[in-house]
């Protein structure tokens, strides 16, 4: 071997053991995306604060935390009952924590790599040997033979691959952590808006109810008047059908309130045989005036669905390190020791010990361009992951854009339901006073009542609007999971574990 071929071996030599005591690693060290470039969510700007109906503007506020408890805002110890049950008993949200934990287990499992794996092997055996297959006329002879030897062998990580391995596994945890926060976020968010929903359900039911006995003594009106021929038949038939028209629209809200029961005893992990919903009125509800409007650079820290698409493209930059890796040279230190007799009472005799040690290197010559295109096919993987995370991105900006322009306008839309709703109780103050004067008929009164309703009905629904966009508010924003004291132990295990990856910033 010339001298130039043996300095450039031993350079070789010199440069993997460095790159191993230096911990590098091939392939890309990924960087945490930083926050896009805005300060607000809204074209032009964000609302301040909304109009103010029935007491309450809300304002918002940039920069405030979202309480991890949010739902105690609506200050109902009954909707606090069921969030609390559906916390501790739904299957869904047990099942993201399941995957949690095997995401774990399965990075602790990972670790195993960075140490030596030692095998032990016994073997008994009993035999007839013949000598004349050796082409000798001996007798043959009967013996035992016992064997105990020991295996150890060490994989160097060279080029990083098992490294990177690693830290794809632990982007993992983040994608299944992730996860668990987004069950959570949905599960929460899904039961107060189910409460929501059915408080609703129930004042529409009982505003309705009241509606038809109104509607249905003006049809007895219409009737004795048509029978007197002071007012024609075609009206009794016109007001038949308004009240049918009523009619109908009770069955569908009864449904949709047992939908929405059933739905709840789901989410608290019942069926809806056993378990019955607590019957929440809106009036039992308040709305939240004061609103955290996360700042965006701390939204893309703090949304589910943004911390798992970015741990996804995590795990996806890891996966191009190891891709490369697999096309370098791959050692392995191996030794073994052990011992052979033909007798128990003498397991290690000094003539029956055997021991060997060596390496082993496995470099890939030709591969039909299967390694290569695997790691091309990692990188567009790579990229594809990032185009997803911006778009999670976006998609979640959006969604507070929307939410907060919505509640603007659920408290204009609410606004003026209120004053068609006061508007209606004063024209039946005044039909009122003129049917006890005898200026205006009790079919008058009648007809100013159901008016009054009906806006009424009109205020159940815009009430409702106002508190389930409230609702998505806080989901938008993340639903303030990283303030439970459940996240705040999990920071810390992750903080605590071993600092065996690249450093990632």
């Amino acid at each position: 071997m010339s001298m130039s071929a043996r300095n450039r071996r031993i350079f070789a030599l010199l440069c993997a053991l460095l790159c191993v005591s230096s911990g590098c690693a091939v392939g890309p060290n990924f960087q945490r995306p930083p926050p896009p470039p805005v300060t607000h969510y809204s074209n032009g700007t964000d609302p301040a604060e909304t109009a103010s109906v029935q007491g309450t503007a809300q304002k918002f506020t940039p920069g405030a935390a979202v309480a991890a408890d949010w739902w105690r805002l609506f200050q109902s110890a009954q909707l606090d009952a069921v969030v609390e049950e559906a916390i501790v008993n739904n299957p869904g949200l047990h099942a993201a924590q399941a995957s949690l934990r095997a995401s774990q287990n399965n990075l602790r499992s990972g670790y195993g790599i960075f140490y030596p794996s030692i095998d032990a092997e016994a073997a008994a055996t009993r035999e007839r040997f013949s000598s004349a297959s050796f082409g000798e006329n001996q007798p043959s002879s009967i013996f035992n033979l016992f064997t105990l030897s020991a295996t150890v062998s060490y994989a160097l990580d060279v080029f990083g691959g098992q490294r990177r391995l690693v830290e794809e596994l632990r982007a993992e945890v983040d994608v299944a952590h992730a996860d668990e926060q987004a069950a959570y976020l949905a599960l929460t968010a899904n039961v107060v808006n189910t409460v929501v929903a059915s408080a609703a359900y129930r004042a529409e039911i009982e505003a309705t109810e009241q509606l038809i006995a109104l509607q249905k003594e003006q049809v007895s009106i219409a009737n004795v008047q048509a029978q007197a021929g002071t007012a024609p038949y075609v009206n009794v038939l016109s007001l038949e059908s308004q009240l049918a028209t009523t009619e109908a629209a009770i069955p569908q809200l009864e449904q949709r309130l047992v939908q929405s029961d059933d739905l709840l005893a789901a989410l608290v992990g019942h069926a809806p045989a056993e378990w019955g919903a607590p019957a929440v009125r809106l009036e039992n509800l308040t709305l939240p005036g004061n609103l955290p409007v996360s700042l965006p650079s701390d939204l893309v820290r703090q949304r589910p669905d943004i911390l798992a698409a970015e741990a996804t493209a995590h795990a996806a930059s890891a996966n191009i390190g190891v891709a490369t890796a697999a096309m370098f040279p791959s050692i392995t230190l191996n030794g073994t020791a052990g011992a052979v007799t033909n007798s128990t009472s003498r397991l290690f005799p000094s003539n029956g010990k055997e021991w060997s040690a060596g390496a082993d290197i496995t470099a890939p010559l030709f591969e039909g361009g299967t390694l290569w295109f695997k790691r091309k096919a990692a990188i567009e993987d790579y990229r594809q992951s990032m185009d997803l995370y911006r778009q999670t991105v976006l998609a979640a900006f959006e969604q507070v854009a929307d939410v907060l322009r919505g509640l603007d306008h659920d408290a204009e839309a609410l606004l003026a339901d209120d004053k068609a709703l006061s508007t209606a109780a004063q024209v039946l103050h005044l039909v009122q006073v003129n049917y006890d004067s005898g200026t205006d008929t009790y079919l008058d009164l009648l007809i100013a009542d159901i008016q009054y309703r009906q806006a009424k009905i009109a205020d159940f629904q815009a009430i409702a609007v106002r508190y389930q966009d409230t609702v998505a508010l806080f989901a938008a924003l993340g639903g303030g999971w990283w303030r439970t004291p459940a996240a705040a132990a999990g920071a810390a295990a992750r903080a605590a574990a071993p600092a065996d990856t690249p450093k990632v910033d």
